[in-house]
């Protein structure tokens, strides 16, 4: 039976200085690696490289973009090889920009157990990173506006907390992580309950501290919302022109009640009109393909020595 190790507690403080548990990434490690071993053993490691052998190793990116997850493939390691007989060193830090042909980090361990825990650590590094990558190419598109981009709830089932890290990594910023952190009223719980109003006035008396975010396809539907109350409102698939026009209201409700609601657009949005939605004066434009359709990072894990 295959032996699942600790992670070490410089990779567990790192993560933790990251937002992220290291105890759900070890989960999420410790079954990457049960998926790949399936109950057997690594055939190919196992027959081709000496039980005793030691290698050093490097990541390296294969194409430019944003690192995140470094942490992450450190704790795939530890996982397979132990902290006591691996050591992982960081060259890059999460967040910084790389280019092709970059050293990203360094790792001393057991050639096998290496080569055992390669592609599980490399997967979500280069899914991290892809992330990061893409979060980073909106964030710089909206640079120098007040907009922000911001992820959705699009994520890989066990694997949101990694990824809306990874978000944060490209200068991204997170929506809610689950439902019970904020309310959004979508169209189907405005038909459940019969109106705008009603759903905000049912998700106050059932949990009176938390942000109610309402969903809204018209300009009608916002100024219904910033009556009702809501906390922020998300525009579905409005125009440029509908943005503007959405701005101007919400700056004019706040003149006449004192009360600030946040505008988010959302639907149909590409990088190629991120600038023009940014400048309509919208606080956030939320991006599902952040998380659901990010290309990976290339990148790659080679030996450099037989120690």
């Amino acid at each position: 039976m295959f032996v699942f190790h600790p992670l070490a507690e410089p990779t567990r403080r790192r993560l933790i200085e990251g937002g992220v548990d290291p105890d759900s990434v070890a989960a999420v490690a410790r079954m990457a690696i049960a998926e790949d071993l399936a109950g057997g053993i690594d055939v190919t490691s196992t027959a081709t490289v000496p039980a005793d052998q030691r290698s050093i190793a490097t990541f390296g990116a294969r194409g430019a973009g944003t690192l995140a997850g470094l942490a992450v493939a450190a704790a795939v390691i530890e996982t397979v090889c132990g902290a006591e007989a691996s050591d992982f060193d960081y060259l890059v830090a999460d967040g910084d920009r790389v280019e092709s042909g970059t050293d990203v980090a360094r790792v001393v361990a057991p050639t096998r157990l290496l080569l055992t825990a390669e592609r599980s650590a490399l997967n979500l590094l280069c899914h991290l990173s892809g992330v990061a990558t893409l979060t980073r190419r909106w964030a710089d598109a909206l640079a120098g506006t007040n907009a922000k981009v911001r992820d959705t709830r699009k994520t890989t089932p066990g694997l949101r907390f990694l990824e809306k890290y990874a978000v944060r990594c490209g200068g991204g910023v997170n929506h809610r992580m689950a439902l019970s952190d904020a309310a959004l009223v979508k169209d189907n719980h405005v038909i459940a309950i019969g109106g705008v109003a009603e759903a905000f006035a049912a998700v106050r008396a059932l949990v009176a501290t938390i942000p109610v975010e309402i969903e809204v396809d018209s300009l009608t539907g916002l100024n219904e919302a910033m009556d009702a109350g809501a906390d922020v409102v998300l525009l579905d698939n409005f125009t440029v022109e509908q943005m503007r026009a959405g701005v101007e209201a919400k700056n004019e409700y706040l003149q006449l009640s004192g009360r600030k609601v946040i505008l988010e657009a959302s639907g149909g949005l590409t990088i190629e009109l991120a600038r023009s939605v940014a400048e309509t004066g919208v606080d956030y434009i939320a991006v599902g393909g952040l998380t659901h359709s990010a290309p990976v990072l290339d990148l790659g894990l080679d030996l450099r020595t037989i120690v």
